[in-house]
């Protein structure tokens, strides 16, 4: 492939939309020292200014106590008391390493809970977040007013203004996050919404926070029709999205059809309402059953990862996934949103935790492409998510489990890390090179800083295949020969740590030498990079394999 490219060519902002916000897991775990150690190393080297994460309302927080909870005797449930002093300890650990928090208002406090036969209360996560809407709205409304005291209280009226609160958590998806309908989800923002603005009304507060890119128009038409107050869309976009696509719009690039995942959590919703599910349904679930046990007992290494991978396989390496869904999600929701920002606040390669390709370059390139191609499309997003430090599902032991952090559970960058940074370095002004030059399975895009230079190369693929590298030349036109050019890059040689893992023999556990140890040998270095200078071109070639990421810099 040959890439011609000019200084002169016209210069655009370079906007690091997904500098504004970062994902992770859910509240409890801002307790921890490993986890702030990241999050400020995150927030240090990437530039990253905010951090979301789910449950600062779970029970394990504490947040809303009555005494029968000590003392289980009649009458005692009347005596209660709301602290916040956990959310508060998870906000500072936060602050000091230098972010701002995103607010995440979720999930349900269960003295809050509405107690419904056939509603079930708990979500399917590790953590059992209690998913249902409230059992009393004003009941609510006093709560995150409290809520809100306690913040503006601690940090005063200024500091709380520059957060953002996001109402809820992909309130679409039934069993996983929320146990209502999508009328009992707007009931829950309006109430929401009303009682932070009566509290100031320079507070920043929006949703839906849907999965998929789902609800906009429904949420903001709902919004305008009752004057109800919103500041921002906030949605999420997975390319392994197992629901999804823009309401009444579709999968992008496909033709609207119910999808088996989205068939079996419509059927998932009728169960938990007391419904029985269809016969051909529970026919499919024995099956499906039978199959899974049936694949358990062909593996041989018996630990709980491998047989957890049974269940939640990898399907951008089993499906023709598309990379484009985002890309062609984000305009339309743009134009739904109605003039208001739109903040991704989940989005990645694979929405499937465990799947191995997590922990490789597969989800560098992704998130490259991605980031460059959605950039006039959203305000703000956040990459699901920093650090596999993370309890969704599972508290795997192994250091490389497919977890969906850019480090891993000890801190190791993982390859995806190391292509933001490169993104993160590149400058704040970017060659106007038009749409097509990060469409296609090799993809650049070129950047101007102090003094310098960097053209940003990768070969983006959905699946981890085993092709021959492919050779590409670069023609840059510059008025003088570079005083040198560098390069750094993420391939199967460097910024690997997962290769290196894995010839150590995939130890369960590691110690700090063994942690230090991948950290230093997978570490990218800036290396010396071939080229000639003549006639006003500098003459550049790389040779890049699947999903490889690369950045050349030219220094004037």
């Amino acid at each position: 492939m040959e890439i011609k490219l000019s200084s002169n060519t016209p210069l655009v902002p370079h906007k690091k939309h997904w500098q504004f916000c970062v994902g992770s897991g859910h509240a409890l775990l801002a307790l921890r020292t490993d986890y702030t150690r990241q999050l400020k190393f995150i927030h240090d080297t990437l530039g990253i200014e905010r951090v979301r994460f789910h449950g600062i309302f779970d029970d394990d927080m504490r947040t809303f106590n009555d005494l029968s909870m000590q003392m289980p005797i009649p009458g005692a449930e009347a005596f209660t008391e709301y602290n916040f002093n956990a959310c508060g300890v998870a906000y500072d650990n936060v602050l000091d390493a230098g972010m701002k928090p995103f607010v995440e208002l979720s999930f349900m406090p269960e003295k809050l809970a509405l107690k419904e036969e056939g509603r079930a209360l708990n979500g399917m996560f590790f953590y059992k977040p209690i998913i249902v809407p409230p059992a009393d709205l004003e009941a609510w409304k006093d709560y995150i007013q409290a809520f809100l005291k306690f913040l503006i209280h601690r940090y005063g009226i200024e500091e709380i203004r520059t957060w953002y609160f996001e109402v809820w958590n992909e309130p679409d998806l039934p069993v996983a996050f929320w146990n209502g309908s999508q009328a009992e989800y707007f009931a829950l923002y309006e109430t929401t919404a009303r009682a932070i603005k009566e509290m100031d009304s320079q507070i920043k507060v929006g949703g839906p926070s849907t999965s998929g890119s789902k609800w906009v128009k429904a949420f903001v038409d709902y919004c305008r029709k009752n004057e109800i107050p919103v500041d921002f869309v906030s949605t999420h976009q997975y390319a392994g999205d197992p629901l999804g696509g823009v309401e009444d719009q579709g999968l992008a690039g496909e033709e609207k059809s119910v999808i088996p995942e989205a068939e079996m959590a419509a059927e998932a919703k009728k169960h938990a309402a007391g419904e029985a599910p269809k016969q051909d349904m529970a026919a499919g679930f024995q099956a499906q059953m039978m199959a899974l046990a049936k694949k358990l007992g062909d593996i041989e290494d018996k630990t709980f990862l491998n047989g957890f991978r049974v269940f939640m396989p990898d399907k951008s390496e089993l499906q023709d996934v598309p990379n484009n869904v985002f890309i062609t999600n984000a305009p339309k929701v743009k134009n739904q949103a109605d003039g208001l920002p739109v903040f991704y606040t989940e989005w990645n390669e694979n929405a499937t935790f465990s799947a191995f390709t997590n922990d490789t370059r597969k989800v560098a390139a992704y998130d490259v492409k991605t980031a460059l191609d959605v950039a006039d499309s959203v305000d703000g997003s956040s990459i699901w998510c920093f650090s596999d430090i993370f309890e969704e599902l599972h508290p795997f032991p192994q250091e490389f489990h497919g977890g969906f952090g850019m480090l891993t559970q000890n801190g190791i960058p993982k390859p995806v890390y190391h292509a933001m940074k490169m993104l993160a370095d590149a400058g704040d002004q970017r060659f106007d090179l038009g749409d097509e030059a990060t469409k296609g399975e090799i993809g650049y895009a070129a950047f101007r800083g102090e003094g310098k230079t960097q053209i940003v190369l990768f070969r983006q693929k959905m699946k981890n295949l085993d092709l021959p590298k492919e050779d590409v030349s670069i023609t840059f036109e510059m008025p003088n020969r570079p005083s040198s050019v560098v390069c750094r890059r993420v391939d199967e040689d460097h910024g690997n740590p997962l290769k290196l893992w894995q010839e150590m023999g995939s130890p369960l556990s590691l110690n700090r030498k063994e942690i230090e140890y991948l950290k230093s040998e997978s570490a990218v270095l800036t290396e010396n990079w071939p080229y000639t200078y003549q006639d006003g071109k500098v003459l550049l070639s790389a040779s890049l394999g699947v999903n490889d990421v690369y950045m050349i810099t030219l220094f004037d």
